[in-house]
């Protein structure tokens, strides 16, 4: 039995498979599959369209049968394909936010001058394996490199780079001046040549 297309239910229909069969700036995966249609419609069987596109049969028998059942509808990727998400966008919004807080160890002045911290066995600066912890705490299953993805996605910064350099303590000074922008070239010593 020979497979086609079935015609447009409309004109409209037949105008939007044509317009989209010729479109530049489309899917070309919609381009292509409009294409297949729009061959079908002309004339053509299925192995000389897949010919044409430069796809396998079983491709163009696949989106005729579509679009044969559903129409322009049936050209469309279906949802709900690929691995499914492990954690949920507010559980990836909590930590986010979970990067934001002070971290539990980290070193605090209180009013009467003295250093304290909410939990001092827990972590001075956030690092992955510190968050994905604290998230595992509240009951988000993740793990480090999975915590990585999500922070580079959101451009977020999990760590405090040179915390070395600088003190909010009042009475913190410097180590002396700085290096000079001018820096002497060093006189190297002649080497004799050989002749």
């Amino acid at each position: 039995m020979v497979l086609r297309a079935r015609p447009g239910r409309d004109e409209d229909e037949r105008a939007v498979v044509r317009r989209l069969s010729r479109a530049r700036k489309a899917p070309r995966d919609a381009v292509t599959r409009a294409r297949m249609i729009e061959l079908s419609w002309s004339g053509l069987r299925v192995p000389a369209i897949a010919v044409e596109l430069d796809c396998s049969q079983k491709t163009v028998r696949c989106w005729l049968h579509r679009f044969n059942r559903s129409g322009l509808e049936g050209l469309e990727d279906l949802g709900g394909q690929g691995r499914k998400r492990r954690i949920t966008e507010e559980e990836r919004s909590r930590i986010i936010a979970l990067v934001k807080t002070v971290p539990p160890g980290r070193l605090r002045w209180e009013p009467v001058g003295e250093l304290w911290a909410f939990d001092e066995s827990g972590p001075s600066e956030w690092t992955l394996n510190s968050l994905a912890a604290a998230a595992g705490a509240e009951g988000i299953d993740v793990g480090r490199s999975q915590v990585r993805r999500i922070l580079l996605a959101e451009g977020v910064r999990w760590r405090r780079t040179r915390s070395w350099t600088r003190s909010k303590d009042p009475d913190f000074v410097p180590k002396g001046r700085g290096s000079s922008a001018f820096t002497p070239t060093r006189l190297t010593a002649a080497v004799g040549k050989r002749f």
